[in-house]
């Protein structure tokens, strides 16, 4: 079974060029929000239709084109779910301040300009032809304390405020969910691998949210059993906050298959793994997936591949859209080192990484 009608996009943002870094848990939320999403035991994405972007991807230009690839894919009759987990600010003060996500490329100098800013981004929310679209905001890891920057003219304060989030929920059938208020802390506890809020984002999403028994997750059914467990989780520490201005019906976000095959989830190679398939690919087949074709003789679909640039940079793309499950029907990371370890029988190190990923 699939959702056919969802699509997604994921932001996670921890290691920052310029400003103050955050947990891994943020990652792994992004990552395991993902991964839940996409996966035919739970919420039956299809993988194609979800898009991802982690730390060094998830620049001000790549969200910005993330965006409009929605508004220009996504149709009426879709479920979109949109998630951010990293820093959100707010700049200036009194009658002009405004809230903003921040991309990982911002800039401390000058802040307004290179963050998505809450006008700009309900401007983009509002492109989305999508009747039901939700969209989840982990960005107050600071709680509103503390200062990016300040001088003269401007004052910028982590934490993202609940005016913003009122009006980036202005439309019909859009949903904001925020992890906490803005003079909050997003919790991660110690030794913990998500944040509390997206933990409970993940048990909703796994089927623990209580549902009527169609087989969808709406979106009440998210907000109500995330906000119950995080209040019980850290009682008067942190209060999620839901904000809508024009629903008519509680939409489904996503399938109710509540690990239907849970024994038998692959789960995915650690991030750093990916990062050595990279740089094998690189070197042993610099002019990129087309090399010797071996995208195609590992069982993927180079028509699927959004290719341009250079050999690296198409790798880059190509292994970012097989994390996520696409690339051609019969491909995986295991036939692809499969078909690379053919060709270089003898490279213990590819050997190492095929035998560990089975």
């Amino acid at each position: 079974m699939t959702f056919a009608k969802g699509r997604a996009l994921v932001i996670g943002i921890a290691n920052y060029n310029e400003i103050s870094g955050l947990p891994e848990a943020v990652l792994n939320d992004a990552r395991d929000i993902a991964s839940v999403l996409q996966s035919t035991d739970y919420c039956g994405f299809l993988p194609g239709n979800i898009r991802q972007l982690l730390d060094g991807e998830a620049t001000l230009d790549a969200i910005r084109a993330e965006l409009a690839e929605l508004a220009s894919s996504a149709d009426p009759d879709d479920s979109v779910v949109i998630f951010f987990s990293g820093h959100g600010a707010r700049i200036g003060s009194g009658p002009t301040e405004t809230s903003a996500l921040v991309p990982v490329d911002c800039q401390t100098t000058n802040m307004r300009d290179t963050v998505l800013g809450e006008p700009e981004f309900s401007a983009a929310l509002a492109g989305i032809k999508a009747r039901r679209l939700l969209v989840l905001i982990d960005a107050c890891q600071a709680g509103g304390a503390g200062t990016l920057k300040r001088n003269e003219n401007e004052e910028v304060r982590l934490g993202f405020d609940e005016k913003s989030l009122g009006r980036l929920a202005q439309g019909a059938g859009r949903v904001i969910i925020a992890s906490s208020r803005a003079n909050e802390t997003s919790l991660v506890l110690r030794d913990a691998r998500n944040s509390v809020f997206t933990e409970r984002l993940l048990e909703a999403f796994k089927g623990k949210a209580r549902t009527t028994g169609d087989g969808l997750i709406r979106v009440f059914d998210v907000f109500n059993y995330v906000s119950e467990q995080v209040r019980r989780t850290v009682p008067g520490r942190q209060h999620p906050i839901f904000k809508a201005s024009d629903l008519e019906d509680n939409f489904p976000v996503a399938l109710d298959r509540g690990g239907a095959k849970a024994a038998s989830v692959v789960q995915p190679a650690a991030p750093e793994r990916w990062r050595e398939i990279e740089e094998l690919m690189s070197d042993l087949y610099p002019a990129g997936p087309t090399d010797q074709d071996i995208w195609a003789r590992a069982g993927g679909d180079v028509s699927r591949l959004k290719l341009s640039g250079t050999g690296r940079a198409n790798w880059f793309a190509a292994l970012r859209t097989l994390r996520l499950g696409g690339g051609g029907q019969d491909i995986k990371v295991q036939t692809l080192l499969g078909t690379v370890l053919s060709d270089f029988p003898h490279h213990a190190e590819l050997a190492a990484l095929r035998d560990e990923l089975g």
